[in-house]
């Protein structure tokens, strides 16, 4: 089909061309996001760059369209209207004001990148790393993404305008552009190499087919095009369509002009992946998992380069003897008393205000009389009078806020004086806090049933409109007890709190959460807590009354330990400085440690970091006071440089360096190691992380990119034993210079997590044994779930933590690691607040990382992009590990912790879910999904007949044969003599029986509109055919074609063609709302049908002669049309009889799902055997009442709206499928009504009643809608049965009486209309369960039902009599066994003559009809169905007592996609898209040059969008083994269906290549 040049082919080339002439401005990044925008709104930027880039690669073609392009090029204007991206570009004068304002403001808001993780020596690595690549410049596709509501950063109201408009020159630029641009859907050829990174992300080894498996090793940079590399169909990034002769459905949007092929924007984004794809990841062939038939993965072979530890054993370390001092308390309580009465006036806290100001001061007497007076309160009057609510031993939850410690202390020491169990929580916020569940779990692990509270929290927390306090998800019911003092009952003069010596009770319980997000209580005991003071008070040298100020939580952790329990213990007067100060005020505590001369001060590494990012505001304030500068979180490996700089900074304010003091703590262990006021020099340890991630200690010397610099944590506590054990598997003891998990032996640690004895014991009595594994003590260690070594002068080192672990293919990485480096990669454009969380989901058998960062809320799409590419370059530079998924969520959308940090495990269950709702995703399965399978090499096909044939017998098994009963002359033996033909039988009819009624058609509202005797039929028939003779002067054999709805029009017309001996074709009626898709297919069938006329109606007339028409198709050059709606009374001369049976009966035309328009020739005599087979199998008499919902255009549908009622006199009720678009119930109400016995129906009509009334079961049977008549549901189709489908039908209308038995399937192909059809005798339809695994291996392997990775499939009704069917080897065209997989082949009277090609090409597909096997028995003639199937032997037996043998359809051999060696179905990879998410409403699946492409309706909203690509990809990797390459997310209604219901999924492929699907987001998988 040649034609000529398309609109947008045509604006391509002329941008190619003129791009040489438009000026760009330097140094500007041209590239643009794509997005689908409203016509309104057309703002198109084109991308010199990359226009450039595309000449070079195209210049032939350039070249050849040169001459063509300038006399079309008046033909094409019409761009005009389109305004371009210049006018809503600011003036550059305030461009330039805007980012200078810009660049001083972000150089002093240092805080949007997360102090955590705030390194120099990092940073300046990170761009090392990214410096290398800047070299290897390599275009990767960016996301196509329609530009909606729900986007965050709407170009035209965010972006900012330095990053939309750069100078006047560009701007004129622009403008030039936007004349030669496309329509307005922006195209990504042009689109600068540069807006994605500037390497290629080294492709993967496993791309997903074995052809794209090219040479592993390093990946040279390679020239951009070379066509040699390209796989076959397609040229340079352009899609070159395959017309075969008999398969010429057009496809208007791949025209080819002069044998060009017209490149298309998706075309050239998927060349840009597959370049992408074709560099090798790093681990060579060797090392991939082969497919070893059944069992998937195995293990990979280990690398002997791998870095192993070489030391000794490691020898527990021991911190120094816990001093003995006199006067030590028995308990902490006594200590409290003490100060209380006799240093009542002392302070012992300080509060500050939200502006840093001192709100109050807490005295050790208020302290003491108001925990005394809540003892009392606690213990004697919540209840009724006597009535004790409270005993010693219960737990209490303590829900203060952060700004109000004050009442904090009071409670805490408060329920210590009762006896009681503190549990500190944080404060609700809502009933969807983040982890709120799993908070209740903890006080429900805990039998929490009290919470203690102040008013003004009481106040704040979220009631029901009742005002009662909700009930939050997951938590017990909790009593609510106010402690303000006024609340209080003042104890009576002899009652005092019972302060018994410590001992190992529970003193408090401390929570902490899990890598999977559970929460649980550490139980602290009080001997634990007293001991744990102790030890604190000798590390730090703690004096009574010296002043700490303490910037950390005071309901847990350091901030408790020191804060409230050793400061008390030591009378120290804490400055407690809350989290929101902070925010507002960074620089607070060090003003605090000035103004109060502390003398040690406790802090995390983002406060040293705030503080010097606002020192500029303080010249005189001193640190010289300090004598401890205590790092809590200086276990972090990235706190190094935080305290470096901040000695730097403050060092010139009095700062010592040997004051700080990083520690290593956890809620298990407690306070592990601190370094000691003026101990020696810090230590250093620069390390190799490729070292790390094998857990060897090895110091770095060949890349500094990828060392990790820590520094020691100081030495044990005191009184503690310390080892370092393999962190997983059984507790042996590290080598020295191996990497572990710390466990710790001490009195002063956490005893258990409470109310969990089985967590508890893998956590609190771990024995360490040693390389034999015997154990080397009785002493039982504790867990510190912090992983480190033991350095030089028993220094500890602590190089992350056991929950931030994620190990990848054998390799550990830690996630605060992965944060820093993508954090070092210029976030301050794209990132809210430096707020990312790294996490790792296990996908295919295997832990993969995932980063899912906020956005700011005016980064734009570009600089997003850049940023996610440059991290994914950076994190495979410095860690050598493959991103899995990388995320941009708007600001402020992931779940907070009550600190403000991210909830990781929320977030991880979100993504998980589909619930994340990211703006920006970019996927890269193929660079870290190295456990493929390997691809399967086909083997040669030569075996010969003798070493498999050996009598009836296959290898040892039956041959997989099966037939139908004998087509015997039975009953019907003179009707069948007489009348060969069906118009001998009609007009037999019309004169035996004239007035039985053959057909009766309904309307919407279930009236008969039209009714149909015998006699009226011929009568109408007669008319027809006198019409065709005079009007149409239409010779005998001529081709007529049959345009009408479905009705008895279209039956009448059929027989007149007989009658005047011409040859009917029926086709669909154009759609009149609809033309411009529908019409080109009936000119289509007409002109390759060369039909001499068309019969239609009037109304059908009207339209193909209609102006609509006109613009589709040439109207001029319609064949005769003939209306048959008012045809004078006349009769044809004679009747027509056909000299043989073998001659034509009609042509059945259909459009199959892969796209091809075949045409068949059906015989008389196939249409009479086939309207026998089908009697005899369902039994049709006169007598009988059929009903039929289907579409009667072609194959079975066809045969039985037309053929069957006149061969065997049923009456037949016509459902035309449009009717039940108005009237959903019209076909089960007809069924009910007339009480019919055996139905047809089409998938789609099955899919409507199921979609559509599946809820109203209870109306229609209140209606008096009964189906208990129903003995037989046939659903006609040309596929694998949809077991899913028939079974939710038969399930929702069971109570409608719809027998379970009742509902089955029949099979058909264009070679054959009918091989199966499920009939009233013989057994019900077998199920079996195969495995899809041997199913991709063309195997059958029968499994259980249940078992993992099974397919059920159901048997495609009986085989009907006189079809004998074989299953063949499609390659060697040998027999195969029974239960074997194979091509389908059928033998029987009624098979199609062949195709009907207008070529004469018959050749081409002969073998298709008349095929031979090649051994076993070479004489009988098959015809090919091209579906795939196999037969299996059941236990049933059928009519005549033998064995019943079932034939299972698996599916189009057309169809299968062979993706790396395996053939897989597309209908099963959607099933397992359709399960990812509750929004994907259909999904339909193709390749393109060996990628697999999804495309899926979104049902729910636009901002689920982004939420199935990685389920997507997830569960196409874990279910199937294949890397999805392009996500494709459509709005419903996209994937187009034809009449029989089945996906056309090359018409989508075609659509989506030209880009007229108007995608919500294209995803391309890197």
């Amino acid at each position: 089909l040649t034609g000529d040049i398309t609109q947008k082919g045509y604006e391509k080339k002329r941008t190619k061309l003129l791009a040489p002439y438009i000026i760009q401005t330097p140094g500007k990044d041209p590239s643009a996001p794509q997005k689908r925008k409203s016509d309104a709104q057309c703002q198109y930027t084109v991308s010199v760059g990359e226009i450039i880039r595309l000449i070079f690669l195209h210049l032939e073609e350039a070249i050849y369209w040169n001459s063509h392009l300038y006399g079309m090029k008046k033909r094409f204007q019409r761009l005009e209207n389109c305004p371009s991206s210049s006018s809503h570009a600011p003036p550059p004068s305030s461009s330039s004001r805007y980012r200078d304002r810009r660049s001083r403001r972000t150089h002093r808001s240092g805080g949007t990148r997360d102090d955590r993780y705030r390194s120099d020596i990092h940073t300046e690595a990170v761009q090392a790393a990214l410096a290398k690549h800047k070299e290897e410049k390599m275009a990767l596709p960016m996301p196509t993404k329609r530009r909606s509501t729900y986007v965050q950063s709407p170009i035209e109201t965010r972006t900012p305008p330095d990053s939309s408009s750069g100078s006047e020159d560009e701007t004129s630029a622009r403008r030039q552009s936007s004349l030669v641009a496309a329509p307005p859907v922006v195209s990504p050829n042009l689109q600068s190499p540069d807006s994605w990174i500037n390497r290629s992300v080294q492709g993967s080894s496993t791309s997903s087919s074995a052809s794209s498996t090219l040479s592993h090793g390093e990946g040279k940079p390679q020239p951009q095009c070379q066509c040699q590399d390209v796989p076959a169909g397609s040229c340079c990034g352009i899609a070159c369509v395959n017309l075969g002769l008999h398969d010429c459905v057009f496809c208007p949007a791949t025209s080819l002009f002069a044998g060009v092929p017209v490149s298309s924007r998706v075309s050239t984004k998927i060349q840009q992946l597959l370049n992408t794809l074709k560099r090798p990841k790093r681990p060579p062939l060797s090392e991939f998992f082969t497919d070893d038939s059944e069992e998937i993965v195995e293990v990979p072979q280990p690398d002997p380069n791998t870095p192993k530890p070489e030391g000794r054993q490691i020898i527990p370390v021991k911190g120094e003897p816990l001093g003995v001092v006199s006067n030590w308390p028995p308990a902490l309580q006594a200590a409290l008393a003490r100060w209380g009465a006799t240093q009542g006036k002392s302070p012992a806290l300080t509060a500050l205000d939200i502006t840093g100001k001192p709100l109050y001061t807490l005295t050790y007497g208020k302290l003491w009389s108001r925990s005394v007076k809540l003892a009392y309160t606690l213990l004697n009057k919540l209840g009724a009078k006597n009535e004790q609510v409270l005993k010693p031993g219960d737990r209490v939850a303590l829900v203060y806020p952060n700004s109000d410690p004050g009442m904090f202390w009071v409670a805490f020491y408060g329920c210590l004086l009762a006896e009681v169990i503190p549990v500190p929580i944080e404060v609700p916020l809502s009933r969807k806090d983040a982890g709120s569940s799993q908070v209740g779990f903890l006080l429900g692990s805990c039998g929490v049933g009290l919470a203690l509270t102040s008013e003004i929290c009481l106040k704040g927390l979220p009631k029901t409109p009742t005002g009662e306090i909700l009930q939050f998800k997951g938590w017990p019911r909790l009593k609510w007890v106010v402690t303000d003092s006024k609340y209080l009952t003042k104890p009576s003069k002899d009652w005092q709190p019972h302060i018994p010596t410590a001992n190992t009770d529970p003193a408090y319980i401390e929570y902490k959460a899990s890598k999977e997000g559970t929460v649980m209580g550490v139980a602290v005991s009080k001997v634990a807590m007293l001991t744990h003071c102790q030890a604190l008070t000798q590390a730090c040298n703690y004096c009574e009354g010296e002043t700490i100020v303490n910037v950390l939580d005071f309901k847990k952790d350091m901030g408790l330990w020191h804060g409230v329990l050793t400061a008390v213990m030591n009378r120290i007067h804490t400055i407690s400085v809350p989290y929101a100060v902070m925010k507002a005020c960074p620089l607070s505590w060090v003003q605090r440690v000035h103004i109060h001369k502390a003398r040690a001060a406790l802090v995390k590494c983002r406060d040293l970091h705030w503080a010097m990012m606002a020192h500029r505001d303080q010249r005189d304030t001193s640190l010289a006071s300090l004598r401890m500068l205590i790092v809590a979180d200086g276990a972090n490996p990235w706190s190094v440089s935080s305290c470096d700089a901040f000695l730097n900074v403050f060092q010139s304010h009095g700062l010592k360096p040997e004051v700080i003091c990083p520690c290593a703590t956890s809620p298990e262990a407690m306070t592990v190691a601190i370094r000691r006021y003026s101990a020696p020099l810090p230590a250093r340890a620069i390390l190799s992380m490729g070292g790390l991630s094998h857990g060897v200690i090895r110091v770095n010397t060949e890349d500094k990119n990828s060392a990790l610099t820590v520094q020691d944590v100081g030495h044990v506590m005191p009184g503690a034993l310390m080892c370092i054990v393999k962190p997983d598997g059984p507790p042996q003891l590290c080598k020295t210079d191996e990497i572990g998990e710390i466990v710790i032996n001490s009195r002063a640690g956490g005893t258990m997590y409470y109310g969990l004895p089985g967590v508890t014991k893998n956590t609190f009595e771990v024995i360490p044994v040693n390389a034999s594994g015997a154990p080397i003590g009785e002493i039982p260690f504790v867990r510190s779930g912090l992983l480190g070594f033991v350095g030089p002068g028993s220094l500890i080192f602590v190089v992350g933590k056991n929950e931030g672990l994620l190990m990848v293919s054998g390799r550990r990485h830690n996630a605060d690691d992965l944060v820093a480096t993508a954090l070092a990669v210029e976030p301050v454009k794209t990132v809210y607040r430096g707020r990312i969380a790294v996490f790792s989901v296990t996908v295919f058998y295997d832990e993969r990382i995932v980063i899912v960062a906020e956005q700011r809320p005016d980064a734009s799409e570009e600089d997003s992009f850049q940023w996610m590419s440059r991290v994914l370059q950076a994190i495979d530079s410095i860690h050598q590990v493959g991103l899995y998924c990388l995320a941009l969520v708007p600001a402020n959308t992931l779940p907070k912790t009550p600190l403000g940090g991210i909830h990781i495990s929320d977030t991880k269950q979100f993504f998980l879910e589909g619930n994340l709702h990211p703006c920006n995703i970019l996927m890269c399965p193929h660079t870290c999904v190295t456990n493929l399978p390997k691809p399967r090499q086909k083997q040669p096909v030569g075996v010969g007949p003798a070493s498999i044939m050996v009598g009836n017998l296959v290898a040892g098994k039956r041959i997989a044969q099966a037939s139908g009963r004998d087509l015997g002359m039975i009953e019907d033996q003179d009707l069948v003599r007489k009348h060969q033909y069906l118009t001998e039988a009609l007009q037999w009819r019309a004169q035996t029986d004239p007035d039985h009624v053959l057909y009766v058609l309904l309307n919407a509202k279930g009236v008969a509109v039209c009714t149909a005797t015998c006699v009226q039929l011929h009568k109408r028939a007669e008319k027809i055919a006198a019409a065709l003779t005079e009007k149409g002067s239409i010779n005998t054999g001529e081709n007529v074609v049959l345009l009408y709805p479905p009705g008895i029009d279209l039956i009448a017309s059929f027989y007149g063609c007989l009658y005047a001996g011409c040859v009917p074709v029926t086709v669909r009626p154009p759609h009149p709302q609809n033309l411009a898709a529908t019409l080109p297919t009936v000119r289509m069938i007409i002109d390759v049908s060369v039909s001499a006329c068309i019969l239609t109606t009037q109304n059908l007339t009207r339209i193909l002669r209609s102006k609509e028409a006109a613009a589709t198709v040439n109207i001029k050059t319609w064949p005769t049309i003939i209306d048959t709606d008012d045809l004078p009374r006349r009769r044809p001369p004679q009747i027509y009889k056909p000299p043989t049976a073998e001659m034509i009966a009609y042509l059945d035309f259909s459009v199959s799902t892969t796209g091809m328009l075949t045409g068949v020739k059906i015989s008389h005599a196939a249409v009479s055997a086939l309207c026998r087979s089908i009697k005899l199998q369902c039994e049709l008499y006169s007598s009988r009442q059929i009903a039929i919902c289907l579409d009667p255009y072609c194959g079975l549908g066809f045969v039985l709206w037309c053929l069957a009622s006149v061969y065997s006199g049923h009456q037949s009720i016509l459902i035309p499928p449009f009717e039940l678009e108005s009237c959903l119930s019209l076909w089960l109400s007809t069924l009910s009504q007339y009480r019919i016995r055996d139905t047809f129906c089409s998938y789609s009509v099955m899919e409507l009643c199921t979609k559509g009334l599946g809820s109203q079961t209870e109306l229609l049977k209140a209606r008096g809608v009964n189906l208990s008549c129903v003995r037989s549901c046939v659903v006609i189709a040309e596929e694998r049965p949809r077991l899913a489908l028939t079974h939710s039908f038969s399930k929702l209308f069971k109570d409608l009486g719809l027998s379970p038995r009742a509902v089955s399937t029949a099979f058909g192909s264009r070679v054959n209309l009918a091989i199966c059809l499920q009939g009233t005798t013989g057994p019900d339809p077998s199920t079996v369960y195969v495995d899809m695994k041997s199913l991709r291996h063309d195997r059958v392997r029968l499994v259980e039902r249940g078992a993992p990775q099974s397919l059920p499939l159901m048997e495609s009704g009986k085989i009907l009599p006189g079809v004998r069917v074989i299953i063949v080897n499609p390659e060697t065209r040998g027999p195969l066994g029974d239960s074997h997989l194979g091509e389908i082949w059928v033998n029987s009277p009624h098979s199609a003559s062949g195709y009907y090609t207008i070529y004469g090409e018959e050749s081409l597909q002969a073998d298709h009809f008349n095929t031979k096997l090649s051994f076993g028995d070479p004489q009988t003639l098959w015809a090919r169905t091209g579906y795939l199937g196999f037969v299996k032997r059941t236990e049933l037996l059928d009519a005549s007592g033998d064995r019943h043998d079932a034939l299972f359809v698996v599916g189009s051999l057309d169809e299968t996609l062979e993706l790396r060696g395996l053939r897989y179905h597309p209908i099963d990879i959607e099933t397992s898209v359709s399960r990812a998410h509750r929004s994907i409403a259909e999904s339909a699946v193709f390749t393109w040059t060996n990628l697999l492409v999804v495309v899926s309706e979104l049902c729910g909203s636009e901002q689920d969008a982004l939420d199935l690509v990685p389920l997507i990809t997830n569960v196409v990797l874990e279910e199937h083994h294949l890397i999805v390459g392009v996500v494709v997310i459509v709005d419903p209604g996209v994937i187009p269906i034809n009449s029989r219901g089945e996906k056309q999924r090359m018409h989508l492929r075609d659509s989506f290549l030209a880009d007229q699907l108007d995608p919500i987001y294209v995803a391309y998988n890197m």
